[in-house]
């Protein structure tokens, strides 16, 4: 975990040494003062005298995080962790004389250089690589088919052909360079940030599987550029293996670029501005694929990044796919890493594509899934999980035809969403992430100190009890204090001499939101169960109000006409109803959210039943005339069924059907059902201002235009109802679009220019756009 450095936190608030923290880092901007000193001193002095009483430790259980799949790799789970418990974190930036061999006032002085001198590092032969990765099958074949060009076309020639991607092959690892890079980096940081804490007992697994030769690929969620240089950080101060680094970013200067070359960083071509126009360049793909399979031929380790949003990085994790399924490389175990927590849940990779147990057979498009229950109103869905091709660049595959049936991307997809889902489970929940989450969804027109601490502590038990890790340790005051003090620059801190607590309040701007919504993400990652099933409790209860009593929701007593506009009422919910709503809202979700290898009725009836875990509803037996089931002996053969009738099929006794759930507080609504329905608000917010948007824009458009319109009719929209700024997002309006181009609302079309987006003619008519509307905003908590 990297703290950062604030320079008006109380100086009498003291954290513990090791912090009880995991890897992750903060936000890097520092915050600055919203009062003046007599102001500022006042209201933490307030929190300090009213909650003295709290108890003063938190995150003192550490939940076991970072296993393998149960599902898809079964036998690597089997090769237990050996988790040592006792080991603790380190603070990265923390270097003395200890972690060197010399003492005495000089080295107290040089600590740090010669702490870099000392630590190991691993030789990168690149002796023949150039050669071999010009000389290999794929990379031949396509400037075998240039040279037979057609006549009247230019043949560039081999090695003019292949002049921009000499330098990117020739990546290397310089020892000297790594260690002055290295220190440079850990003086950096420590400038900027106030720590990074490292887990010690994952690290151990890290050398045992270097020492065992395991072939190793890091990989994590995109978060910033940062994330490139604290891997490889953090391992080189550790004596392990420093990975090539994909890092899709572009240099300009022709310096900067040679240093980074010489410490593993494979940027982009000088001719690309980016990763699509990278890929787009035929050559580039098959000679970074022979580049991977060199990398690890010689014993190296890489780390890749994964974008959920884009899908960017997905490519290399298929190009490994497909050096491991033609033989080029005998296996490889994938190392998940959390941008706030760093683990070692090894998955290896062979046993995930070979053994068919990540189902991809049932995956099917967004329309087939959806359409039928937005367009024509069936009750009973189709059961699936969403297809998101968009994940892998369609560059990989030979033709459209074959991409549209190429159960081969499928599996890679399916890797690329189970990385983006381990390594999102991996983070560490921050003090910060559970602050953002509570002013956000809970509190949202402010909240006393006192409370906020309160809900804290609540908050962070509920997160250990999912077992979900947390990055933060200490005193409950200390903890929110330094949350506030980070959080500042998107607060208004209220502390009048009449009140005995400071008042906080979000401030209600577009960049204070953004942020506090980009921290609250990880709080809802592990919390979607519940969101997703308290969003589908929230649909069935507004049918009940703007309808009366449904078919499928009963109401004791009560005529339908009563019914309306008042909640005061003994609702019953019916499970295979409420299960439905739960299964076509989870086909909604980004991805990250859910694993591939979770069928999606699975993950709907774990929805469900989440909300009886956590007492909002209350599992009721709806009464019948006759017995729901007779037990009879007949002929030595054990036999159900539900009436006299004998010919009656044993299948058509489903007792699911007959059971229901109740509100746990039928006269008030629960605050916490609130809460967690808020958590997805902003997501479906989104898709309901895209729909409405489609119809001020003149289409088609590139792709990139057409995403900055919504974009920016997004923020129009925000800044008119001056609130609900976390839906107006540049990754909320990409993911928007997406999810309606899957949905067959918005069409496709490739050209020699690129990518045109426009309406489809199912959705120009206004009736359907409206349909979809309200399918969508069922599920919207207001």
């Amino acid at each position: 975990m990297v703290h950062e450095k604030n320079d008006w936190i109380n100086k009498d608030m003291v954290l513990p040494s090791n912090q009880q923290n995991r890897p992750a880092w903060s936000c890097s901007l520092k915050a600055i003062r919203l009062c003046d000193n007599n102001n500022h001193l006042s209201w933490e002095l307030k929190i300090k005298k009213k909650l003295m009483t709290v108890p003063p430790c938190l995150g003192k259980f550490r939940p076991v995080v970072g296993q393998c799949c149960h599902q898809c790799t079964p036998d690597s789970l089997r090769k237990k962790l050996g988790h040592n418990s006792s080991l603790g974190f380190h603070d990265l930036l923390s270097v003395n004389e200890t972690q060197t061999r010399y003492r005495g006032w000089l080295v107290r002085r040089l600590c740090c250089a010669l702490f870099v001198s000392g630590c190991k590092v691993y030789t990168s032969p690149v002796s023949n690589r150039l050669e071999r990765v010009c000389q290999s099958n794929r990379v031949k074949e396509v400037l075998t088919a240039e040279d037979k060009a057609p006549e009247g076309a230019v043949s560039r020639g081999q090695p003019n052909r292949l002049s921009p991607l000499l330098h990117l092959i020739k990546t290397s690892i310089s020892p000297g360079l790594l260690r002055f890079v290295s220190w440079v980096m850990l003086k950096t940081f420590a400038s900027v940030f106030g720590s990074i804490q490292v887990n010690l007992n994952h690290l151990t697994e890290l050398h045992r599987a270097s020492q065992e030769g395991s072939l190793l690929v890091y990989v994590h969620v995109r978060h910033s550029i940062v994330d490139c240089a604290l891997i490889p950080l953090v391992l080189f101060c550790h004596n392990l293996r420093v990975p090539y680094t994909v890092c899709p970013l572009q240099v300009n200067s022709s310096f900067l670029r040679s240093i980074l070359q010489k410490v593993g960083v494979v940027l982009l071509p000088p001719s690309a501005l980016t990763e699509q126009e990278a890929e787009m360049d035929s050559l580039y793909s098959p000679v970074m694929t022979s580049l991977v399979r060199e990398l690890l031929r010689e014993g190296q380790v890489i780390s890749v990044g994964v974008s959920a949003e884009s899908g960017r990085g997905g490519q290399w994790l298929a190009r490994i796919r497909q050096l491991i399924k033609e033989g080029s490389v005998p296996d490889v175990s994938l190392v998940p890493v959390g941008i706030s927590y760093d683990c070692v849940p090894k998955t290896n990779l062979q046993e995930m594509c070979e053994s068919g147990r990540c189902r991809v057979d049932e995956w099917l498009p967004l329309q087939d899934l959806l359409l039928p229950v937005i367009l024509n109103n069936r009750t009973d869905c189709v059961f699936g999980r969403r297809r998101m091709l968009w994940l892998l660049p369609s560059c990989h595959y030979a033709s459209e035809q074959e991409e549209q049936t190429h159960p081969e991307r499928d599996l890679s997809v399916a890797i690329i969403l189970h990385l983006i889902f381990s390594a999102t489970s991996c983070m560490a929940v921050m003090s910060t992430s559970l602050v953002s989450s509570l002013l956000l969804y809970k509190h949202r027109k402010g909240v006393s100190t006192s409370v906020l601490c309160r809900d804290v502590a609540w908050l962070t038990e509920e997160l250990l009890f999912r077992n979900k890790d947390v990055g933060f340790g200490g005193g409950l005051v200390e903890v929110v204090h330094y949350s506030l003090s980070l959080l500042a620059p998107q607060l208004i801190i209220a502390a009048a001499p009449s009140r005995k607590d400071p008042f906080i309040v979000p401030r209600p701007s577009l960049a204070a939101t953004l942020h506090l919504a980009l921290q609250a993400q990880i709080v809802t990652h592990a919390f979607i169960l519940e969101a997703v099933g308290a969003c589908a409790v929230s649909a069935m209860l507004c049918e009940v109000v703007v309808s009366g009593v449904s078919s499928r929701v009963r109401s004791d007593g009560v005529e339908g006409e009563e019914v309306r506009g008042d909640m005061e009422f003994d609702v019953v919910l019916c499970q295979s109803e409420l299960t439905e709503r739960a299964l076509q809202l989870c086909h909604l979700l980004p991805p990250g959210f859910v694993p591939p290898c979770q069928s999606s009725q699975s993950f709907a009836l774990d929805a469900v039943d989440s909300l009886v875990r956590c007492g909002i509803l209350i599992m009721e037996e709806v009464p019948r005339d006759v017995p729901i089931c007779d037990f009879w002996k007949k002929e030595g053969t054990l036999t159900w069924t539900t009436t006299d009738d004998p010919y009656h099929s044993d299948s058509d006794c489903e007792e699911q059907d007959l059971r229901s759930y109740k509100i746990s507080q039928p006269s008030q609504c629960p605050e916490m059902l609130f809460f967690l329905c808020s958590m997805l608000a902003g997501h479906l917010r989104t898709l309901c201002w895209t729909v409405t948007g489609l119809d001020l824009i003149d289409t088609p458009l590139p792709e990139a235009e057409f995403v900055a319109q919504i974009h920016s009719y997004l923020c129009d929209t925000a800044k008119k109802k001056k609130e609900h700024y976390e839906s107006c997002s540049e990754e909320a309006a990409h993911t928007a679009v997406r999810t309606l181009i899957d949905l067959g609302v918005i069409s496709e079309e490739r050209e020699k220019g690129g990518v045109f987006l426009g309406i489809s003619s199912l959705f120009q008519l206004s009736e359907n756009r409206q349909k979809l509307h309200r399918f969508i905003s069922q599920y919207l908590y207001n």
